[in-house]
């Protein structure tokens, strides 16, 4: 089938469709460094701001393949969804394409809160957009540590059929890996050692954590009035072997401070503004670790930029394998419809030939 990538990021849709053997006829992206690592691999460069495309502009399509914004709806952002004019409006721009066009596919991906977001409103308004341009919706949420990936990563995804197909999405049973599945043990970058101040602060923790579980640090450095200040600054062993520094202010939620893993966990979930550092082998993971945690294959180079842009563009990417059992479900389900039509085409015109 023919596919578009629209909001590519660094082309985690299109790896996963074009390892399934379909084929990529436009993508947009409006970030610049995106553009680069998408154009090193791919060999084209993404066009910009979707708010400048004509639909009627985009070469004829089977499938469209979207991870629209989800600033908007995520709990990293302001939640503030369809009122963020800059970004959760891209959403309708799809649908504009979507109206003009009419691919057989629509296949979305965005965080798990866009479900809850405004008391489910915002999740209902995407349905009746869809649902009123004349397709059948699909929607999960899907973990990516339940296909094999050491990453507790929920993510909605939803699927939309032109044709009255019959889908189901996949099932994830392969969860139980954990990073040392992944980890180069060896790796010694000396941009990604922790800092001295970060190493003294385990430590700490570890010197103490016999003692008592929770750990209190000196927070003579904190603005008194800041919750540190307050409240002070604890470190706690997870059952998983994560490390957890946060604040103590019991009366609330607690505010993670800092997070460290060790190869023996499961990394909570990369976004772009934090990638998971490792305690026990001090230091930050790699580049090459964080693509892993996110499916890309070992050949997608990230070379042209610096690791800290890497680590953003991967948190903010999809996980190639999800995508593409996704993606396998999709095409599977449009072929036995397909099937099922052209056969009931043929027999239509025997009853009539007869």
């Amino acid at each position: 089938m023919k596919f578009i990538d629209l909001f590519a990021g660094v082309g985690g849709f299109r790896i996963a469709l074009e390892t399934l053997n379909n084929d990529c006829v436009f993508s947009s992206e409006i970030n610049r460094s995106c553009q680069t690592v998408y154009k090193d691999n791919f060999g084209d460069k993404p066009f910009g701001d979707i708010n400048q495309i004509d639909p009627l502009d985009i070469p004829d399509f089977d499938i469209l393949t979207a991870g629209f914004p989800c600033q908007p709806f995520s709990l990293c952002g302001k939640k503030e969804g369809f009122n963020d004019q800059t970004r959760g409006t891209l959403f309708f721009n799809i649908a504009e394409i979507v109206k003009v066009k009419k691919p057989k596919i629509v296949f979305l991906e965005n965080v798990k809160g866009i479900v809850t977001h405004d008391k489910g409103k915002t999740i209902q308004t995407i349905k009746g957009v869809l649902e009123g341009l004349g397709y059948n919706i699909y929607t999960k949420v899907l973990n990516t540590y339940d296909f094999g990936i050491p990453q507790n990563r929920e993510r909605w995804y939803c699927v939309a059929f032109k044709d009255n197909v019959n889908f189901e999405f996949p099932v994830g049973n392969e969860h139980g890996s954990s990073l040392d599945e992944i980890i180069d043990k060896d790796c010694d970058i000396k941009e990604l050692r922790l800092p001295d101040d970060e190493l003294r602060r385990i430590e700490h923790h570890f010197e103490n954590y016999l003692d008592t579980p929770r750990v209190k640090h000196c927070n003579a450095h904190c603005n008194p009035k800041s919750k540190k200040g307050k409240y002070g600054i604890f470190s706690y062993l997870k059952p998983d072997n994560a490390l957890r520094f946060h604040t103590g202010d019991r009366s609330k939620s607690q505010i993670q401070d800092d997070y460290y893993v060790s190869i023996k966990s499961v990394s909570p979930t990369l976004i772009a503004t934090r990638a998971p550092k490792l305690w026990d082998l001090k230091r930050h993971m790699s580049v090459e670790e964080c693509k892993k945690l996110q499916g890309f294959p070992e050949g997608c180079s990230f070379s042209s930029v610096s690791i800290k842009t890497a680590k953003k563009q991967l948190g903010n990417a999809v996980t190639v394998k999800v995508i593409e059992k996704i993606a396998e479900r999709i095409m599977q389900a449009q072929r036995d419809y397909d099937y099922t039509a052209k056969q009931r085409t043929h027999n239509n015109r025997l009853k009539v030939t007869s």
